[in-house]
């Protein structure tokens, strides 16, 4: 058994769980869940913006710990004021060592657009995303069949969030090109190896549909990678482990949005 399927085995019985604990109902009674959501692809997309989506973890299945003690509001909040255009937030507590109110907290100090970040697997936890506060969340195209991103698309939007589909190859990118993502993402990483390649995005990025908002995923390290990128279309880049390996990963999101500026 590989990594991925590790992990999707522990989450099939955390949201089983999840759904007993805190029924539809329950979640549907929360403080967030008819706040209007804020939308991701338009501060993305915005040329005014940095298209910057700074993401908040303390560790991940690849590395282990990152930045075990991190804050959720000190970090996201320090993201937002350095010029992030949205915030990606993990919420796995077991593999990448999210506290259960991450993304609340994140919510409570922010306006910026906030992505979900997990293995979403069923529609209770697109429900859920909604009542912790979130404006999108991700699908993984590798763990979800078409029929079902399709459904899951459906659901999100009318609980007026957002949804950026994370894609890793040719065949998942056209399996999906008719799914009405509002963003679409080429993840640099193999799921199944955790092997890195930038050059992915470069070689995918002409397939993406170009009605949708363009987001390379993962091993952007520099301003020079972010610059490649845009060349080939992309509107979005999501970073984590770069800024959050720093002691203070808001400083390290400032530096880097400074030197794409000029």
């Amino acid at each position: 058994m590989n990594l991925l399927e590790t992990i999707l085995n522990h989450k099939r019985k955390e949201v089983d769980e999840l759904k007993s604990l805190f029924p539809i109902k329950l979640l549907e009674k929360s403080i967030f869940f008819e706040s209007r959501c804020v939308s991701m692809k338009a501060y993305v997309s915005d040329p005014a913006r940095s298209g910057i989506i700074a993401e908040f973890k303390r560790k991940s299945p690849s590395k282990g710990d990152i930045n075990k003690y991190a804050n959720a509001e000190e970090v996201t909040l320090g993201y937002m004021q350095a010029g992030a255009s949205a915030l990606s937030v993990l919420t796995d507590e077991h593999f990448f060592g999210a506290r259960k109110d991450d993304l609340q907290v994140a919510r409570k100090f922010n306006y910026c657009p906030i992505l979900r970040k997990d293995f979403i697997i069923d529609e209770y936890q697109i429900i859920q995303s909604k009542s912790m506060g979130a404006d999108a969340i991700l699908l993984i195209a590798k763990i979800l069949s078409p029929s079902l991103i399709r459904q899951f698309i459906d659901l999100a939007h009318e609980l007026s969030m957002e949804v950026l589909l994370e894609t890793h190859s040719e065949n998942e990118i056209a399996e999906n090109a008719a799914a009405n993502s509002d963003l679409t993402g080429i993840n640099n990483r193999n799921l199944d190896n955790l092997e890195m390649n930038i050059d992915k995005s470069v070689r995918l990025a002409g397939l993406l549909p170009n009605t949708t908002v363009k987001i390379a995923e993962s091993g952007i390290d520099s301003v020079e990678i972010i610059r490649q990128l845009r060349q080939h279309g992309f509107d979005g880049f999501l970073i984590g482990e770069y800024f959050m390996r720093n002691s203070h990963p808001a400083e390290k999101c400032k530096e880097l949005i400074k030197k794409l500026a000029s």
